[in-house]
């Protein structure tokens, strides 16, 4: 082998050094410093309850078909299917070993808003922190009370069935750096409370993006297609466009829409039907105004 053969050799073998740092270093997980999650006070149990329901926990977390008091038992296991592999919810009741209830403040606020684990480990984002990312240190404080206060349980879910390379949690840190912001979504008129508070909702704690909006190959958002429809990832028919431009929900009113999320009746008297059920119940036990804020905020996006 010859002098320049082996220089070039050893010429390519510092750029892949260099390169696996450097992307290391941009991708490695980054929780926010303990500071963040200092100085909160006592969490405010009754605002805890309602960003519970506005989040859905119970609806991935809770057993299928859970009623009533069943609901507040976070046990997790159910599948959630993608192209990407089968990702099963975890308990996340207040059980110190099977659950979460060993947990801190800061490593509660850290998988929520920045996908981190309580070892330092990405999430996969089938858990919607993409979403989370947007709501503030108070809702995430005042959710964590709450939640310490619920059911414990010691079912331990089982692992995520996911194929090479997607079983690798390192390209996480890639999947973040592309995707992961707390920019705002939609432009509307942010100096409205009442669509301040639907844009919050929905982007944040509501995650309706996480079903309605159509994603790219990485997984990622289109962000030209904010709620206008997606495929469903149990590979049955479509989840509905709800945006101004939406056949389904076009032509409802506010007022319309601000029903069905409260009884599950469409105007026409249809009921609410497939996995918009689950999210239904727990729209059903936010404050009026909430919901009015809700239905406010999908009448001023883009019509698509």
């Amino acid at each position: 082998m010859g002098r320049r053969t082996r220089k070039l050799i050893s010429g390519l073998v510092v750029l892949g050094v260099v390169g696996g740092a450097a992307f290391w270093w941009l991708t490695k997980p980054a929780p926010w410093s303990p500071s963040h999650w200092e100085g909160l006070g006592e969490p405010d149990l009754a605002n805890g309850e309602q960003v519970f329901w506005a989040g859905g926990c119970a609806s991935c977390h809770a057993k299928k078909g859970a009623e009533g008091e069943a609901r507040l038992v976070l046990s997790g296991g159910a599948p959630l299917k993608s192209p990407f592999g089968t990702f099963h919810a975890p308990n996340i009741s207040s059980d110190e070993t099977a659950g979460i209830g060993a947990w801190t403040l800061a490593e509660f606020g850290n998988a929520m808003t920045r996908g981190v684990g309580r070892n330092g480990e990405h999430l996969y984002p089938s858990f919607p922190y993409g979403s989370y990312a947007r709501m503030t240190v108070k809702d995430i404080n005042d959710l964590w009370g709450f939640m310490k206060t619920l059911p414990k349980s010691t079912e331990v879910a089982p692992p995520h069935e996911l194929p090479f390379p997607y079983n690798m949690r390192v390209a996480l840190g890639g999947w973040k750096l592309l995707f992961l912001t707390d920019k705002p979504r939609a432009a509307v008129d942010a100096s409205d409370p009442k669509l301040a508070r639907g844009q919050y909702l929905v982007e944040g704690p509501g995650h309706c993006g996480e079903c309605h909006t159509p994603r790219n190959a990485l997984g990622g958002f289109e962000p030209d297609q904010w709620l206008a429809g997606a495929p469903n990832p149990e590979g049955e028919g479509r989840i509905p466009d709800i945006t101004p431009g939406s056949k389904s929900i076009g032509g409802w009113s506010a007022s319309d829409i601000a029903s069905y999320l409260e009884t599950g009746f469409t105007p026409e008297f249809d009921s609410v039907g497939g996995s918009m059920v689950e999210v239904q119940k727990n729209m059903a036990k936010l404050a009026p105004a909430d919901r009015e804020a809700i239905a406010a905020y999908l009448k001023a996006v883009p019509a698509l």
